[in-house]
């Protein structure tokens, strides 16, 4: 392999936004913004999920009206089919 072709890999804080989980890894992600975690003062890359507040990981789905949605569809849209 090439040598110096790679991106810099270093441990990178993720901020999960929906739970609040933090978690500490090893990223090629860069951030300006930096967090105090565990002593030390790493950069933080704001996630909006991951594995902590994922439903698939976590096992609590959302239920959604998908009935009320369908209803509200064809109502408004039965007019359409409609000759005069």
């Amino acid at each position: 392999m090439k040598a110096n072709i790679h991106p810099d890999y270093d441990y990178v804080v993720f901020n999960d936004l929906a739970s609040g989980e933090k978690f500490l890894t090893r990223s090629t992600v860069k951030s300006e913004k930096t967090i105090e975690f565990e002593g030390a003062t790493y950069p933080v890359v704001d996630v909006e999920i991951s594995s902590a507040s994922h439903p698939f990981y976590t096992g609590k789905q959302r239920i959604m009206d998908s009935a009320g949605r369908v209803e509200k569809f064809k109502n408004r849209y039965a007019k359409f089919g409609k000759k005069n």
